[in-house]
């Protein structure tokens, strides 16, 4: 295929003037003008429009994120009263279907939420509510059973969440994650301009993805990440991350992902300093999900396959021991969120290598959290600037469903640091909007030869702004100008 007629965007540098760029064999192998058209080449007329490479979410759990358009959105509930109320209505108006939630935030409610509120319902039906940050979940005692859980009264959480979670076909039938819904939510994700997803769920495998791609969810690039349950047979099946699955390139070998600590929200995120209140008895600084000892020895054995860690590090002590585990084994790969770290911890991580997987939509959602639970410690949480001027390698990502899988909506977060129209919170911690972007492109920086011909096509310039609240604003609704997007030079989205 010859694009012709096409102005790059200056993710690292600027080429002037509008270029013709060559694909062939999945790659761009020549940029220029006057590049003439070959014999059976495509022409794509870029009729001035900018061309980039295309954008990576880094951190979605593509199975929760393609469920979530048929879950009881529970972002508007303010108390455990307010969800009860939606959850009856949904039953009112569909009392034959199990309920299935999603996005409750319980650190501000006024009251705990307990088995004994869902059992006061008159149902039959399981109900299983999800935690707006994924480490809860809230379940009538129906639910419990059905998901081989021990009866009680208040929430399942962290570990024992997570294993129940991939149990959860057992509740809804059908879990609607086939082949066609994972294809429906890549056309989604292909239309924003987004060529390849870190998938980090929690359930599945190596023969499940590649199930899944031979059934037609194949539409984008895909990393598949294993957890320490699934090590064992990923290291038998001789796999090192970046390793095609399913005799596909798009499809490669992803990292371990270790969930070292918890999350701001449920107080279990593991602290140097205590919480400033509603801390969990007996774990006032949050908590290690392992010792010491343990998160190294998976790092370790993830190192001898030759596999790339990403380890979930959350709190400042959770993020200080998971560098300690990368320095003593010689681990290579990321940690993700680093929501509070320190200065310190910063220049150890630029010093090791260790890349920085961040989700600055999460800073949005938890601005005034932070301070009632972290007071003081504002000024380290989301430390974008910081790690970039340190050397750190800093890629974006969603986090998706705890955020929309949405690059634009990270970009424009990370350039101004609020949701509403209050001032950015710590200004001083920003990216440029270039620098955003460079962070969203899996580190391929102005269109050239030899990179691969994932590209999306705009009709206006992202850069074309002063990366403060206006141009901020105006990324947020990027996905409007998204034109055509190419993966491996194969069109998987286009306007017209």
């Amino acid at each position: 295929m010859l694009i012709s007629n096409a102005r790059l965007v200056a993710v690292t540098h600027e080429v002037p003037g509008p270029v013709d760029v060559r694909v062939e064999a999945g790659g761009v192998a020549e940029v220029g003008t006057g590049l003439d058209r070959a014999v059976g080449e495509e022409s794509y007329d870029a009729a001035g429009r900018w061309l980039m490479p295309g954008l990576w979410d880094q951190h979605v759990h593509l199975g929760q994120w393609t469920l979530t358009s048929a879950r009881l959105d529970l972002a508007p509930a303010r108390s455990s009263g307010e969800a009860v109320a939606l959850v009856r209505e949904r039953l009112q108006e569909w009392p034959d279907l199990p309920v299935i939630g999603w996005g409750h935030r319980p650190t501000a409610w006024p009251d705990n939420p307990t088995v004994s509120d869902l059992d006061a319902i008159d149902t039959d039906q399981p109900i299983v509510l999800i935690a707006g940050d994924g480490h809860h979940g809230w379940l009538n005692t129906t639910a419990l059973h059905m998901l081989a859980l021990p009866t009680r009264d208040s929430v399942v959480s962290e570990a024992e969440w997570f294993m129940a979670y991939g149990r959860l076909a057992t509740v809804v039938g059908t879990d609607g994650t086939g082949p066609e819904a994972y294809r429906r939510s890549m056309e989604a994700a292909a239309a924003q301009g987004v060529v390849g997803l870190v998938d980090l769920e929690f359930s599945g495998g190596v023969a499940d993805w590649a199930a899944r791609w031979a059934e037609g969810a194949d539409l984008v690039r895909v990393r598949h990440a294993c957890y320490a349950d699934g090590l064992d047979d990923v290291l038998a099946r001789g796999l090192r991350s970046g390793d095609p699955l399913a005799g596909d390139p798009r499809l490669t070998m992803g990292p371990l992902k270790i969930i070292s600590d918890g999350s701001l929200n449920t107080r279990t995120a593991w602290c140097c300093e205590p919480y400033a209140e509603k801390a969990v008895p007996g774990a006032e600084e949050g908590q290690a999900n392992q010792t010491p000892a343990e998160l190294r020895a998976l790092l370790a054995r993830a190192a001898a396959g030759g596999i790339d860690v990403a380890v979930h590090a959350i709190g400042d002590r959770a993020v200080s021991v998971a560098l300690d585990a990368f320095e003593e084994t010689g681990a290579r790969g990321g940690i993700e969120h680093v929501q509070l770290t320190t200065h310190d911890d910063v220049r150890r991580m630029a010093a090791l290598g260790v890349r920085a997987s961040v989700q600055p939509a999460h800073l949005l959602d938890d601005r005034d959290v932070t301070e009632r639970l972290w007071p003081g410690r504002a000024e380290r949480c989301f430390p974008l600037r910081w790690m970039l001027d340190a050397g750190v390698d800093v890629v974006l990502g969603s986090d998706a469903p705890v955020s929309p899988l949405d690059p634009w909506l990270a970009v424009a977060a990370a350039v101004h640091r609020s949701g509403d129209d209050r001032e950015a919170w710590h200004p001083e911690q920003s990216l440029t909007a270039r620098e955003a972007l460079a962070a969203s492109t899996d580190g391929w920086g102005t269109v050239a030869v030899g990179h691969p011909a994932d590209l999306v096509l705009l009709d206006a310039d992202p850069l074309d702004g002063i990366s403060d609240r206006e141009h901020a604003l105006a990324l947020r609704s990027f996905a409007d100008h998204v034109v055509a997007t190419w993966v491996a030079g194969e069109t998987a989205y286009s306007l017209s």
